[in-house]
């Protein structure tokens, strides 16, 4: 595992355990907002998860904002009729300026299904995700081990949402296999974690590696309609995009931009 993994997964740990009230009060929390909404895919073969992004830590602050929860909600609002399939809400707070309560005020003022995107390391961070509105969470295969990434999966699925499970390389997707006989979606992510640098030759690399009866999500380096066309082509049914989103002047005309050109590219078929 890389440094920079190591101390997410560390700090997410600490964050695990300062969550207020127990597991049980959390479930009561959840059956009271409402319920899950399902990812809005669409018959037309591919569809885009659009993420309003605050910050990274390779590229820092990429929307200057006073109040980071207005500029979230203001991001996700403005995304509404964009024709995503849902909003991904970061909720790390050391380096992607997150917040659990971003999420939970994104969940309130839209109606798109919202996914958690945080490193999650804890069964109750998922009830945590679920309470606070959340219809989906990302279990990053490398920080966990086999029997917790089930664990994680079965009481997400278990609650109505829906799961993106991560992978870098094979051996991530050896470890996730775990999961493959469940309803998930299978992600890859293209930042190579030592130096944080996209690799752009890894989605097609890994496309071909991918089960063949699971939604596959293109994640990392996205900026492009050309770019989404690319993993649409290699045979993704997804693509999560935040920076360029997040930084475009005209958020949901990019989204329809790229979601269209990665229908057209789908169109064409895989590339064999």
């Amino acid at each position: 595992m890389s440094d920079f993994l190591a101390a997410m997964a560390a700090s997410s740990r600490r964050r695990a355990h300062a969550v207020t009230g127990s597991a049980a009060e959390l479930q009561r929390r959840s059956r009271s907002v409402a319920p899950p909404r399902p990812l809005r895919l669409s018959a037309d073969g591919f569809d885009l998860i659009a993420e309003p992004k605050l910050a990274s830590p390779s590229e820092g602050e990429l929307v200057p904002h006073a109040d980071s929860q207005v500029a979230v909600v203001g991001l996700a609002t403005s995304l509404e009729g964009s024709g995503c399939a849902a909003l991904s809400v970061l909720t790390e707070p050391t380096v992607f300026g997150g917040a659990i309560d971003h999420l939970q005020a994104v969940s309130t003022a839209v109606d798109l299904p919202v996914m958690r995107k945080d490193f999650l390391v804890d069964p109750i961070q998922v009830i945590e995700a679920r309470a606070a509105g959340a219809s989906g969470v990302l279990l990053i295969a490398r920080i966990l081990d086999p029997s917790l990434l089930v664990e994680m999966a079965d009481l997400a699925l278990g609650m109505g949402m829906f799961v993106l499970v991560e992978a870098f390389d094979e051996g991530d997707l050896d470890a996730a296999g775990v999961v493959f006989d469940r309803t998930v979606l299978v992600g890859v992510n293209a930042r190579d974690l030592d130096t944080l640098a996209v690799d752009r030759g890894r989605h097609a690399e890994m496309a071909r590696l991918l089960p063949g009866h699971l939604p596959a999500v293109a994640e990392s380096g996205m900026m492009s309609p050309d770019d989404v066309a690319g993993v649409a082509a290699a045979g993704y049914r997804l693509a999560l995009v935040g920076t360029a989103v997040s930084t475009s002047g005209d958020p949901a005309g990019l989204v329809r931009r790229l979601v269209a050109a990665g229908r057209d590219a789908t169109s064409v078929g895989p590339v064999p």
